[in-house]
């Protein structure tokens, strides 16, 4: 899953080890979810959404084309 994290995060001169204490998750694991090798529980993304004041859809693109039915 493609997503915004590492942007957003150096957009507020974060290091991941902050972004990670402020998720209450592991640095590993903000590495996984920017890299793309891990996707964030619905859980994790609604924090990660709450913390940037954004909407889930405006951090994490699943891929597939809403307009598609």
């Amino acid at each position: 899953m493609k997503n915004r994290l590492k942007v957003l995060r150096a957009e507020r001169d974060w290091t991941q080890a902050q972004l990670a204490s402020a998720l209450e998750v592991s640095r590993q694991t903000v590495n996984a979810i920017e890299t793309g090798k891990f996707d964030p529980s619905l859980t994790l993304a609604f924090r990660v959404a709450r913390l940037f004041d954004m909407s889930i859809e405006a951090i994490f693109d699943d891929g597939e084309d809403a307009g598609a039915a």
